[in-house]
C-alpha cells in the first residue's frame, strides 16, 4: 500500500527518533488519517531489521483491526496474546496483544525481558495507567512507538512525562486543507443548558450528574434537530444507556429512524451494518462509539456527553470527519452549556492550538446564537473561518494590552532585547504561545542554549524552559539564513516608533540606522516611524 505524503513523513521521523537514541517516542494523526496504515508499515520494516514486535492496544476491537489492517497492507500474519490465545510458539514476528492480559505476571513473566524489540501502543493516551507501565517496565529493552488522536495540552504534557518525544504530528486543519478529512462547521444552537449542578469525577463530569441534567431538554433537542438534521446520517453521543435510550425514543416519536447501541447490544452488529446501509439515519450511544469504529458517511454529529478532555471530544467528533462521495463538510452541533466552575470542550478545541484564540471563538460563536430567536434557522460557520476571526480578535486585543508592557521594554536600559518584544516584532504566535510538553523541554534552558540566545542579542532571563529556548533559536538561525533582521536592530528601530521591524530583511534595517547614525542619530525628516514600512 502506498502510503499518503504524510504518513511517509510520520514513517520516516519515527525511525529517525529511534536512530537518534529517543527509544519512546509519540505519534499524534487525528482521527480518520490513518494511524493504523502508519503503524502497520513501521511494524512491517522493524521485522524487516529482524524485531519481533508487540502492537498492545486496551479493547479487542483494535487489536482485531490492527491485526487486519496489517494483513491487508503489508502481508504479514499476526498471532494473539489475549485470553486464551498465546503467541508463543508461533513463527510470526508481529503480536497484538491485550494489555489486560499482558500485565497478568504469570502471562508476563513467560517473557523474557528482551522477547519484543519494538512496542506499538494504540490510543496511546491510555499508556500512563498501572496495567500498561506494568507491561513497558517489564519489557524496558523494546523501542516504543505510541499513536494517538489529538491530544489535549494536558494528556499531551502528561504522556510527555514517559515518551522521550514527539516524533511527527499531524493537525486536523491541515488534513482538512490538504483534503484528507472533511471540513467541519460547527453550528451553536441557542439552547442553554444548565450543567452548574455536575460534578467533576477523575478530572471530567460525572456522567450519572449530566444525565440528570440532560433529560429536562431532550425533547427540546429533538425539536431543533428536526431543523438541521433530518436529511443528514448523525451520530448522538450521551452519558447514559438510559439517556440514549430515551432519545433513541423521543426522536423516533419525532419522525427520525432511529437506533441505540450500547455495551450490552446482543445484536450490535446488525444495528451498525443497518445504520450503514441506510435503514436507521440517527445512531444513539452512550461513549460505546468513540474508538475502533468506522462509518465515513456520517456527515453529522451531536455531543450531549459534554467533557473537559480534549481527547475524547476529539474521538467523538472524530466519527464524522472521514471523506465519503457527495459529503461535502461534516455538520458539528453545539448547545450553550451554561457551567459555573468548568472549562467545557467546543468546536473551537479541535483547531485552536491557543487557549486564548479558542475561548474567543466560542465566545463568537455562542454570541452569534444568544442573539437569535427560536424560530429562526442558523447558517453554519467553517471552523476554519471561524477560527482565523477569533486569531485576529485576539490578536488585536493581545496588541493593544500588550503596548504598553512593549513600551517599558523599549525604554530599558540593557544591551540586550526581551523576548517577548521580539516575538510580537517578527509576529510568530507559535513562540508567544509556547507550552512545553516533554520532560526535556520543561528543564530549564541550558548554559550552552543561554550563551547562544545572548550571542544572538536576546536577553535569556525571560526564557524559563528548555523547549522554548530551543524554538527561538531555531526561529534566529532561520531568520539569520533568511537575511531577516537581528534582534537588536528590531530593539533600536521599534524603540524610535518603527513598527513590526521584525519583518524586515536585515539590509533595509541597516541602510536605515546607517542614515540615522549620519544624521546625528536623529530620525530624517522625510522618514515618519509610524508609516514606515522599511521596503
Amino acid at each position: 500500500m502506498k502510503l499518503r505524503p504524510y504518513q511517509q513523513e510520520a514513517h520516516d521521523h519515527i525511525f529517525e527518533e529511534w536512530d537518534k537514541g529517543n527509544k519512546k517516542t509519540l505519534l499524534v494523526l487525528p482521527t480518520g488519517c490513518g494511524k493504523t496504515i502508519v503503524f502497520a508499515e513501521v511494524a512491517k520494516d522493524c521485522v524487516s531489521n529482524g524485531d519481533r514486535v508487540l502492537i498492545m492496544a486496551h479493547r479487542g476491537e483494535l487489536l482485531e483491526q490492527a491485526a487486519d489492517k496489517i494483513a491487508k497492507s503489508t502481508g504479514l500474519g499476526c498471532a494473539t496474546e489475549k485470553a486464551e490465545q498465546t503467541c508463543i510458539g508461533s513463527w510470526y514476528r508481529i503480536v497484538v496483544g491485550s494489555v489486560q492480559s499482558l500485565q497478568r505476571p504469570k502471562r508476563m513473566e513467560q517473557f523474557s525481558h528482551d522477547y519484543f524489540d519494538t512496542i506499538i501502543i494504540d490510543e496511546a493516551h491510555h499508556c500512563l495507567s498501572d496495567g500498561y507501565q506494568r507491561v513497558l517496565n517489564y519489557f524496558n529493552t523494546a523501542k516504543v512507538l505510541g499513536v494517538t488522536a489529538t491530544p489535549d495540552r494536558g494528556d499531551m504534557r502528561n504522556l510527555g512525562s514517559y515518551f522521550d518525544s514527539l516524533a511527527y504530528q499531524y493537525t486536523l486543519p491541515k488534513a482538512i486543507k490538504e483534503g484528507f478529512l472533511s471540513p467541519i462547521k460547527a453550528l451553536t444552537l441557542p439552547l442553554k443548558m444548565d450543567l452548574s449542578g455536575v460534578g467533576v469525577q477523575a478530572g471530567d463530569f460525572k456522567v450519572s450528574d449530566i444525565g440528570t441534567a440532560l433529560d429536562p431538554y431532550l425533547y427540546q433537542i429533538a425539536e431543533e434537530m428536526k431543523k438541521y438534521c433530518k436529511e443528514r446520517k448523525t451520530v448522538v453521543f450521551l452519558p447514559l444507556v438510559k439517556t440514549s435510550k430515551k432519545f433513541r425514543d423521543i426522536l423516533n416519536s419525532n419522525g427520525f429512524r432511529a437506533a441505540e447501541v450500547n455495551g450490552d447490544s446482543k445484536d450490535r452488529t446488525e444495528v451498525l451494518k443497518d445504520f450503514e446501509n441506510g435503514k436507521y439515519n440517527v445512531l444513539c450511544n452512550s461513549m460505546l462509539l468513540t474508538e475502533g469504529w468506522d462509518c465515513p458517511s456520517v456527515d453529522c454529529i451531536i455531543v450531549l456527553r459534554p467533557t473537559k478532555v480534549r481527547s475524547l471530544y476529539s474521538q467523538m467528533v472524530g466519527r464524522g470527519t472521514r471523506l465519503y462521495e457527495g459529503k461535502d463538510h461534516l455538520l458539528l452541533l453545539d448547545f450553550l452549556w451554561h457551567t459555573e466552575r468548568h472549562e467545557l470542550c467546543h468546536p473551537a478545541n479541535l483547531i485552536c492550538e491557543n487557549e486564548e484564540v479558542a475561548k474567543t471563538m466560542t465566545k463568537n460563536l455562542e454570541e452569534k446564537a444568544a442573539a437569535c430567536l427560536p424560530e429562526d434557522i442558523l447558517e453554519a460557520i467553517d471552523i476554519e473561518e471561524a477560527e482565523k476571526q477569533a486569531e485576529s480578535d485576539v490578536v488585536a486585543k493581545r496588541e493593544e494590552s500588550l503596548a504598553k508592557q512593549l513600551e517599558e521594554m523599549k525604554k530599558r536600559k540593557r544591551k540586550l532585547v526581551d523576548p517577548l518584544q521580539f516575538e510580537m516584532s517578527i509576529m510568530d504566535q507559535d513562540l508567544s504561545s509556547y507550552t512545553p510538553s516533554f520532560g526535556w523541554e520543561m528543564a530549564p534552558a541550558s548554559r550552552k542554549q543561554i550563551k547562544a540566545l545572548e550571542k544572538f542579542g536576546i536577553f535569556p532571563d525571560e526564557i524559563d524552559n528548555a523547549g522554548k529556548a530551543n524554538l527561538l533559536l531555531d526561529r534566529l538561525n532561520k531568520r539569520k539564513a533568511e537575511g531577516l533582521t537581528t534582534p537588536k536592530q528590531i530593539r533600536f528601530l521599534e524603540g524610535r516608533g518603527f513598527q513590526h521591524v521584525g519583518t524586515w530583511q536585515f539590509d533595509t534595517a541597516n541602510r536605515l540606522i546607517n542614515r540615522i547614525a549620519a544624521n546625528g542619530w536623529r530620525i530624517p525628516r522625510d522618514i515618519n516611524p509610524a508609516t514606515y514600512k522599511g521596503e
